[in-house]
């Protein structure tokens, strides 16, 4: 057996867990859908099929005043039973386990009716919390209780008691959101007492033959936070309290440091729950950027828990445990941890889903239809819409040969993967290399598709159907000197890998901007692949003798390049970013000393350097660089498209051919893969 520490069976004593995967909770927007708990049914079971020991559901309030927000999900009363039973059932036909996560938002809600410890505003919600009263107190201490025997009786086999990230119990643990005097403030002793008080009374309703998680913050980020000491305080007594496993929370959602980004490196906190597993006996799972089995592997063989717990990377392929039993580890859709159709969905109100994998979450709508004719189909271009596209029409069964002028597949993918912080686009590539083959498409690299080769009268095929997936060509922008020796594309830098001197303007600050930016700021091993370079620059104290985990200063190492980016619009730099990563794009360029200038005019490119006019004050200034390079926008590539409908044959625009707007993966996948199960 490949990963034996993995596929080894956990011995809870009243029931037993298959292997050492959990699937952590995450919020997935069917919880509040009309017929949302039928979707989350086969969503669960679908994990369940593929081979996941426990799951945890997204967070689901025992109150209304809990709730995430107005319309988010409680399980309060009989009534919520029948629905949560719907999910239960097929996650236990399918051969599963699965355990209701508890979750009181706190001061994280985003209603008017939120409560906390103290009445201290989070940054991250526009509402003011009301302090709690001792009767608010017992009465939602109650409330936990009621819900995790609700559970029980809509068959869940456990619950997790959500302790960690920021919210309700959190708020009352630290000093950072609690200031009360009472006996549940002041002393370590009286802050801790909410959360011990609440897995006594969930305790006394389920009885011990019933899964207790306790989701403990190991490590808060935040100022005000735990210190170690503390930690390991309410460990130990929480073990006491008699809960069945301790998961690990990493950081609070207002934290100024990315926990879970793809440019945190994989396992980067593993060491704060092997840190823990000396301090008690109670079984242990860690998490974040866990998103392979050999990784999975690794961190149990290193003795630092007794489960791993991962949520995107089975949104990303249900069949990962399957795939690492069956010794199919180059067929793993790996996470690549980019949070664009999961966390950016949610907090947008918009259903969870996974850029790499689009039927993630719609695993009852995007369902591939039987064939009633076999089609012989021709797809050009080899990036991400072209192989989602080509792999999904192969399973179907249709006969699909994909062209590319190129050496190798990817298309922009091998742009991004060049980004210090995107190395999991590599992963992204081996996965559809393989799957060409699994799939038995033919593949032609350096082959240029024309109009004569698809259509004319020497053609090898006649395709019933064309897929243009040819994808985008950089936009020049209409600025005098553009044809100068200093000016180089994006194209020119990331794949073409044109020397670039030590002053650079980026004209265009869009996801490749920043893409781009990064890159020139950076030389030699990226933070991501070095977990101890990382944590220094993001000031995180692995020796842990600060509260919250965090050292006083961080350390950044200095920028290869003095780089100034540059936009035409007057708004924030970066707000077309994802809406829970764009922060850290931002944070990571201003440690690295880059200069973000918006409100600008290009006037002129000389042997100077580029000529800009500000349009607040009408001002002009030459920027003394040494290199301009441009990431203006593209344009589509959709002459050949235009060829071929006029002679008359049936064409499909997927991917940057029909949208060029920016490099969008997700659209572009989601869209290979939609085109594909209805073809």
């Amino acid at each position: 057996m490949k990963y034996p520490k993995l596929l080894e069976p956990l011995d809870l004593g009243f029931t037993q867990l298959k292997n050492r995967v959990l699937m952590g909770s995450m919020h997935t927007g069917l919880e509040e859908e009309k017929g949302g708990f039928e979707k989350m049914a086969e969503f669960y079971a679908a994990r369940a099929r593929g081979g996941v020991a426990l799951m945890v559901t997204g967070g689901i309030s025992p109150n209304f005043r809990g709730r995430l927000a107005p319309h988010s999900s409680q399980l309060s009363s009989r009534r919520h039973v029948k629905k949560h039973k719907i999910v239960t059932d097929a996650v236990h036909q399918a051969g599963g386990k699965i355990a209701l996560q508890i979750l009181h938002a706190g001061r994280y809600a985003y209603h008017p009716l939120s409560v906390s410890a103290s009445k201290i505003k989070a940054p991250i919600s526009p509402f003011t919390p009301k302090e709690m009263s001792e009767r608010m107190i017992k009465k939602t201490i109650k409330h936990y209780a009621r819900c995790a025997r609700l559970a029980k009786e809509a068959g869940y086999d456990g619950v997790e008691i959500m302790g960690s990230e920021g919210y309700l119990i959190n708020q009352f643990i630290v000093t950072r959101t609690n200031k009360r005097t009472d006996r549940w403030g002041g002393s370590y002793e009286n802050r801790i007492r909410f959360p011990l008080e609440i897995i006594k009374a969930v305790k006394d309703a389920v009885g011990d033959d019933f899964i207790t998680i306790y989701r403990l913050s190991m490590i808060d980020l935040v100022k005000g936070g735990s210190n170690w000491q503390e930690v390991v305080q309410l460990a130990k007594e929480v073990e006491k309290a008699g809960v069945t496993i301790i998961n690990t929370g990493i950081g609070w959602h207002e934290a100024r440091v990315p926990t879970i980004t793809t440019s945190v490196p994989r396992r980067a906190f593993t060491w704060v729950t092997k840190k823990l597993r000396e301090e008690v006996k109670v079984p242990l799972i860690t998490s974040n950027r866990i998103n392979m089995p050999e990784v999975a592997e690794q961190v149990l063989a290193d003795d630092c828990a007794d489960m791993v717990s991962m949520a995107r990377p089975l949104l990303a392929d249900p069949d990962f445990v399957v795939k690492a039993e069956n010794d199919q580890r180059d067929l793993i859709n790996t996470c690549i941890a980019c949070n664009q159709a999961c966390l950016d969905h949610v907090f947008k109100q918009k259903r969870a889903t996974c850029l790499v994998n689009p039927k993630a979450c719609y695993e009852t709508e995007l369902v591939p239809q039987p064939l009633n004719f076999k089609k012989k189909i021709a797809v050009i271009g080899s990036g991400p819409a072209g192989l989602a596209f080509s792999t999904e029409a192969a399973k179907r069964g249709h006969e699909v040969h994909l062209f590319d002028k190129a050496n190798r597949i990817g298309g922009q993918l091998n742009i991004a993967n060049q980004i210090p912080g995107k190395e999991e686009f590599y992963e992204t590539l081996r996965y559809f290399k393989h799957l060409l083959e699994e799939t038995g498409v033919n593949l032609h690299l350096e082959t240029e598709a024309t109009v004569e080769s698809l259509t004319g009268d020497n053609a090898k095929i006649k395709f019933d159907e064309v897929i243009i997936a040819a994808g985008v060509t950089p936009r020049t922008p209409a600025i005098p000197g553009i044809e100068h020796e200093k000016v180089l594309s994006y194209i020119d830098v990331l794949l073409h890998k044109k020397p670039v001197g030590e002053k650079v303007a980026v004209i265009g600050a869009g996801g490749i901007g920043f893409d781009v930016s990064e890159y020139l700021v950076h030389e030699g091993e990226s933070a991501t692949l070095n977990l101890d370079e990382w944590l220094k620059e993001w000031g995180i104290d692995r020796m842990y003798q600060e509260e919250g985990g965090l050292l006083d200063e961080a350390e950044f190492t200095p920028p290869a390049r003095q780089v100034t980016m540059l936009q035409r619009k007057e708004t924030k730099m970066g707000k077309g970013l994802g809406k829970t990563t764009g922060w850290i794009h931002r944070t990571s360029l201003r440690h690295k000393k880059v200069q973000m200038v918006t409100g600008v005019d290009y006037k002129e490119i000389n042997d100077e350097g580029l000529v800009i006019e500000h349009k607040s004050s009408g001002k002009t200034e030459t920027l003394a660089v040494d290199n301009i390079v441009i990431c203006a926008g593209q344009v589509p590539n959709r002459t050949l498209a235009e060829q071929l409908e006029a002679k008359g044959q049936k064409v499909h625009l997927i991917g940057g051919a029909d949208v060029a707007a920016e490099l969008d993966a997700k659209r572009a996948i989601k869209q290979g893969t939609e085109l594909a199960l209805s073809i």
